[in-house]
């Protein structure tokens, strides 16, 4: 057990007085390798001695602009042993994201893997070349691969091989400095992801992740024995959790090699736990509902009969109704059971439990994976409460729930409905902006979430909504618009939805439609379309995305219906600036920037 004086790098050298264990898996030269907990170790400690050879103090920030890998880790931790601040970038951000992050933090060096463009942005090393100029901060900039270009460019080979050296000069420096680590000492800055304006950045100490660790280790969400599967990027705080927790159970790290290759890296590794934002589980469901309806003849039909009897069972549980049905009890034994066999096996065949987190999960999606005797373990957190506050338990999972909060966090429902948090995970505050954090607190310790919630008899928490994004139509109705946009993204066809009407006489939407099933869907009436634009004007998914529509509001007070939709030419996207890295919609700018077409379904 960690207790909370501790630091994760003082973990990490627990782990590597074994030789030999395995800590890490990572795909290298095409074959999987495993990564010992001592080698591992050996190279954090050589990496920290060149950052300290270089002139790193205690409370330096070093940014990290990388795509998630073992390698991302090693210079985390690092950092830490160090005693140094690291200030995450996510691999997706912009030159002006990068170049905002780095000035605010006042980044001194910043570690870099690789200029491989993703077709919609130039590399990460261009984008850090083209901000060096304007971040007087930054001195030096180490890169994972490729020939470094000037004087402040190197390798990271090289730099590690002076932190070799160094070492090998005074092999005793490395324990000397993680035993002076404070527990109120920086560890990271994690910048919000800035859905309503600039980020900021949160301070998250030793302590903090310590408490996580701590805190993680009482439950039964990971085990020693488990082999953690991470794509998710290292820059959110759900996966800095999930390293603490790797951190304390000692159980195995699997680094997918990209988030695109998600669905071969399972079934490569077999992983026994996958951390997930709901945005993967939306497309699993929806892959699996195309799959099974679209397929020919009778196995089609029986799909579609089966799936109607899981959204009557949905309709049932979400009413307290009685969900028994024996047409139901036969669907499950023709059909269901054989997708839980078939996703089971896609997914690597060895899955124990899935963990969501980042946004709120539907409800209906969460019935479906609990159908498939999938456990779905629905958590919560912010960045500003390091990520992990509450989360199910496998031995007890409330569907509609984000779990109990961990050993240790306490939770309040203030009088307006907000949660409040206070617990050994809240932020020792924003970085050089005493204003905002002062904001950010009710009283001493009790942190303002911004999230309205509720808790049952038991403890479990229950999110509602967000307190700003609440809609109070013009006739004093009031609405939660992401409890509305959960029920459409459960129909297969849509991919996003925002739902309007603040102010406003009645409800409206912008939806988009999932790209896949749209074409299979014209294609099914032998016909095609070449663009993304084309699919949403056909007059096959026009048809399909109103009965969606009239199914949703089917199930709506008349009061809460959406009236009218507008149907997008193209879907939200990270690139565009309208989602967050997260996959969270950034409301206020998709609403300012679609004014026109919000206003047109009002006129």
């Amino acid at each position: 057990m960690v207790s909370d004086s501790e630091n994760v790098v003082a973990l990490l050298i627990k782990w590597a007085k074994s030789p030999g264990m395995t800590g890490a898996r990572e795909k290298i030269a095409g074959a999987w390798q495993d990564r010992s907990w001592d080698r591992i170790a050996e190279e954090v400690r050589a990496l920290s001695e060149a950052l300290v050879e270089k002139g790193i103090r205690p409370g330096d920030r070093v940014a990290i602009f990388a795509a998630t890998s073992l390698r991302w880790v090693i210079c985390d931790l690092a950092i830490s042993a160090s005693n140094a601040v690291t200030v995450p970038l996510y691999g997706s951000d912009t030159s002006e994201e990068c170049r905002f992050i780095l000035n605010d933090s006042q980044s001194i060096l910043a570690f870099v893997d690789d200029d491989l463009s993703d077709g919609k942005q130039t590399g990460r090393l261009s984008r850090i070349r083209e901000t060096l100029s304007e971040c007087p901060s930054l001195r030096e900039v180490v890169i994972f691969s490729g020939d470094p270009q000037g004087s402040s460019e190197r390798s990271y080979s090289e730099f590690l091989e002076g932190g070799r050296r160094a070492n090998a000069v005074n092999p005793q420096f490395f324990e000397t400095r993680v035993g002076r680590i404070r527990p109120d000492d920086a560890a990271c800055f994690i910048y919000t992801s800035g859905t309503t304006g600039n980020p900021k950045g949160v301070i998250l100490t030793h302590s903090n992740w310590a408490y996580e660790a701590a805190a993680v280790a009482k439950l039964d969400v990971v085990r020693s024995t488990d082999s953690i599967f991470l794509f998710l990027p290292l820059a959110h705080s759900f996966a800095q959790v999930l390293k603490a927790t790797w951190l304390v159970t000692g159980a195995q790290m699997v680094f997918a090699e990209s988030p695109d290759k998600l669905i071969v890296n399972l079934l490569e590794t077999q992983p026994t736990v996958l951390p997930a934002v709901p945005r993967v589980f939306e497309k699993v469901f929806a892959a699996v509902v195309e799959s099974a309806q679209g397929a020919p003849g009778i196995k089609g039909r029986l799909g579609k009969w089966a799936f109607r009897l899981f959204d009557e069972y949905v309709e049932a549980q979400g009413q307290n109704r009685n969900a028994f049905s024996f047409q139901f009890e036969v669907a499950k034994k023709l059909v269901f059971t054989k997708i839980a066999r078939a996703l089971s096996e896609k997914l690597g065949g060895n899955l124990r439990v899935f963990i969501s987190g980042g946004a709120p999960l539907s409800t209906k999606i969460a019935y479906f994976f609990s159908l498939l005797d999938f456990k779905v373990l629905e958590g919560y957190g912010l960045s500003e409460t390091s990520g992990g506050t509450t989360v199910n338990i496998p031995s007890k999972i409330k569907i509609g729930t984000v779990g109990p909060p961990l050993p240790g966090t306490e939770i309040r429902i203030a009088e307006d409905g907000e949660i409040l948090i206070r617990g050994g995970g809240v932020m020792k505050g924003y970085f050089n902006n005493p204003q905002a954090t002062s904001e950010a607190f009710e009283s001493p310790g009790w942190f303002k979430t911004g999230d309205i919630g509720e808790l049952d008899s038991e403890g479990y928490l229950k999110i509602t909504d967000r307190k700003k994004d609440i809609i109070v139509t013009a006739g004093g109705k009031k609405f939660s618009p992401q409890n509305l946009e959960g029920q459409f993204k459960a129909f297969p066809l849509i991919s996003q939805a925002l739902v309007h009407g603040d102010k406003e006489k009645y409800l409206v939407a912008l939806l988009t439609v999932n790209e896949g099933p749209a074409r299979k869907l014209i294609e099914a009436a032998h016909q095609q379309s070449s663009s993304y634009a084309e699919l949403t004007r056909h007059p096959a998914v026009i048809g399909e995305i109103q009965a969606a529509v009239n199914a949703f509001n089917a199930r709506q007070p008349p009061y809460g219906t959406v009236k009218k939709f507008a149907l997008l030419t193209r879907d939200f996207s990270q690139e565009e600036g309208e989602m967050t890295p997260s996959a969270k919609m950034k409301r206020k700018l998709i609403t300012a920037k679609y004014r026109s077409e919000i206003q047109a379904l009002y006129n």
